[in-house]
């Protein structure tokens, strides 16, 4: 059965249509209901199924049962399964994901898959935002169902704005981005600003996707789902340390975080990588020399979007 869901899956045409053509805002808003039913015939039964689709492996969960199915998408780990980078200068991922486009933004303009380009303010919708982060680099970390969902500070830092964008739910999976434009800059998503312990501002721009559309941060009072009516531009003042939690989706998703100019991928970071929370992601320009991160990596293993 596995086996042949699996082949199915892999049909384009029939994931596009499955994911994508169908009502997404209504399906989103059913299973975030159907998801925090605590029942346990109703958890263990849903539990089963997700399996079937997904290669799920709870063993580094913290508890062994669940009340919902929510409650296991946003389940916690064991201590330690995360080890967090300590070395002074990097950024380090803020969630389990695979890499997608990643490297240099040139001037506005940056890859969502190839061949679909979108830009800066598109996306942000801050024009000073958009200036702050011209010709900087960044990284797309999408997360697929089965991985922990709840994401982390990437380094010390304190967040002092977080900007909501309401918007669609189209699934944020390889096959839709190579189909749908400027899918990002459609979906609803957050922009968290952040300044590092350095003085750099660095975004966290978490993007919701069919069946999510709920993002949930801790320095928030309010849930940011399809039903948030609160202002889009949200003061808050909270202070991180590298590998806190700072909030987490309700199924999968995608994360894209960006720096200034200067910064640069570590090795191993290029598009199709698997990451873990706490590994090393980005380096700040005073570790961006030869030995650590060379501008010749071989383009197998860089995905920098070259200027045009």
């Amino acid at each position: 059965m596995r086996r042949l869901i699996a082949r199915l899956a892999l049909q384009e045409d029939l994931n596009f249509l499955l994911t994508n053509r169908i009502p997404r805002q209504t399906l989103t808003h059913f299973m975030g209901w159907f998801s925090k039913i605590e029942q346990p015939l109703v958890c263990r039964a849903s539990i089963a199924v997700w399996k079937l689709f997904a290669d799920l492996d709870l063993g580094e969960a913290r508890q062994t049962r669940f009340r919902s199915l929510h409650d296991c998408f946003t389940r916690q780990l064991k201590d330690g399964a995360r080890p967090v980078d300590a070395t002074p200068g990097l950024l380090v991922s803020p969630c389990d994901g695979i890499v997608g486009a990643c490297g240099r933004i040139a001037g506005t303009q940056l890859i969502q898959a190839k061949g679909f380009p979108y830009t800066l303010p598109e996306l942000l919708g801050d024009p000073a935002l958009v200036e702050r982060y011209r010709d900087g680099s960044y990284v797309t970390l999408r997360l697929t169902s089965s991985m922990y969902h709840r994401f982390h500070a990437p380094d010390d830092c304190h967040v002092d704005r977080v900007t909501y964008i309401s918007g669609d739910t189209w699934n944020v999976n390889p096959i839709a981005l190579r189909r749908v434009e400027k899918l990002f800059c459609r979906n609803e998503r957050a922009v968290v600003e952040a300044t590092l312990a350095g003085g750099q501002r660095i975004l966290l721009v978490p993007v919701a996707a069919v069946l999510v559309a709920s993002i949930r941060l801790h320095c928030l009072g309010d849930l940011l789902s399809l039903r948030y009516r609160g202002p889009n531009r949200i003061a808050c003042a909270a202070d991180y340390r590298r590998g806190d939690e700072m909030g987490w989706f309700e199924h999968g998703s995608t994360i894209i975080v960006f720096t200034p100019p200067g910064f640069a991928l570590c090795g191993g970071i290029a598009e199709g990588s698997r990451v873990r929370m706490g590994q090393p992601l980005l380096q700040a320009p005073a570790l961006n020399t030869a030995a650590t991160c060379p501008d010749d990596n071989p383009p197998e293993n860089r995905c920098a979007l070259e200027a045009t």
